[in-house]
């Protein structure tokens, strides 16, 4: 009995462990020190350290394959750098993936240069490579509106031992989650970022923490109030005593959100399935389609620069070409569509 109390504690020692920050295996002592400088110095988050390591863990070992120190970082030049780039593409990389090491890159010898560890900054002008352009998927308002209307009807299998209380408050919590991030167009690490007790949904608004720690403040609508409110009150019999998160599960952590909104979709019978992040491109370009100014709808997405919005034109021109095609009477499609 003593030997099983013993492990259990060990079991939970180690569950704790787990949660630490995780050690950086980078041979490069100065990478090491930039790791720990934007872990504790800087406070990103330790995904961004995470993503960081890698990164650089990689070019350390390109460095290291064309017998360069990376201890020694003003041996390396702009050819080294764009060597780099031309067996990232060799190796078949996005070309985002290419364009966030190259950023890591960059970030990692301003940090040097800063330190005196660098004489010059050569290094960092090579440029990213050209990006596809990709068009932002997104619901149509028949789509978005059996969404929110039908997908927390259906009732849905979940895990053994839910109680029917609990079940009815899950359904609540999915519901709020969409709403949230379509009708206030947020990122879902800014929707699972907020906790219960900085949400009043009476005051209209959400202050939310986006990319590069950029406060705003996000509108809820009319929906997104009520549907927010029923979680609130619903959200006991789900949340652990503690747990500080608005949105929780079953077991009181926080949530996946791609399961809950595919489980919506289907719930609502879409024919297809869609990213939470989905939600926020169909409530931009649903904003203008309907004439929002395209600045307002950058602030309300807290986008840093215009061009990122911009994006969303392509999708809404979109929708305005189609409509013309099988409308317009000069449209070569119009008269198709009538004779069918």
């Amino acid at each position: 009995m003593e030997q099983q109390k013993e492990h259990s504690k060990q079991g939970k020692t180690k569950q704790v462990r787990s949660r630490e920050p995780q050690d950086i295996q980078c041979a490069s002592r100065l990478v090491r020190d930039f790791l720990a400088d934007l872990r504790y110095r800087r406070g990103v988050s330790e995904a961004t350290v995470q993503a960081y390591a890698v990164d650089l863990d990689d070019l350390c070992t390109f460095l290291a394959s064309r017998s360069l120190d990376p201890d020694k970082p003003d041996t390396v030049r702009k050819t080294d750098m764009q060597s780099w780039l031309a067996s990232l593409f060799h190796k078949g990389l996005a070309k985002s993936t290419m364009a966030r090491r190259l950023s890591a890159m960059r970030t990692y010898f301003k940090y040097l240069h800063a330190k005196g560890a660098v004489t010059s900054l050569a290094v960092t002008e090579v440029h990213n490579p050209r990006q596809e352009q990709h068009t932002p998927l997104a619901l149509n308002a028949d789509e978005t509106a059996d969404l929110l209307d039908n997908g927390a009807k259906k009732d849905v299998r979940r895990a053994r031992g839910t109680t029917d209380e609990q079940e009815k408050a899950l359904k609540t919590r999915d519901l709020a989650l969409a709403e949230l991030l379509y009708g206030s167009g947020l990122r879902i690490s800014e929707a699972l970022g907020l906790n219960n007790n900085d949400v009043i949904p009476a005051d209209g608004y959400v202050r939310v923490l986006g990319k590069g720690s950029r406060e705003r403040l996000a509108p809820l609508s009319d929906t997104c109030i009520e549907a927010l409110s029923a979680w609130q009150q619903r959200r006991p019999c789900i949340a652990q005593k503690d747990e500080p998160a608005l949105f929780t599960g079953a077991r009181g952590d926080r949530r996946e959100a791609r399961r809950i909104i595919e489980s919506l979709c289907k719930r609502a019978g879409l024919s297809r399935t869609v990213s939470p992040h989905a939600l926020r491109h169909s409530f931009a370009t649903h904003l203008l389609d309907a004439g929002a100014d395209l600045r307002a709808v950058q602030e309300l997405l807290g986008h840093k620069r215009l061009t990122t919005t911009q994006r969303y034109t392509q999708v809404s021109l979109g929708h305005l070409v189609e409509a013309y095609d099988h409308a317009h009477p000069l449209s070569s499609l119009a008269g198709t569509d009538r004779d069918k």
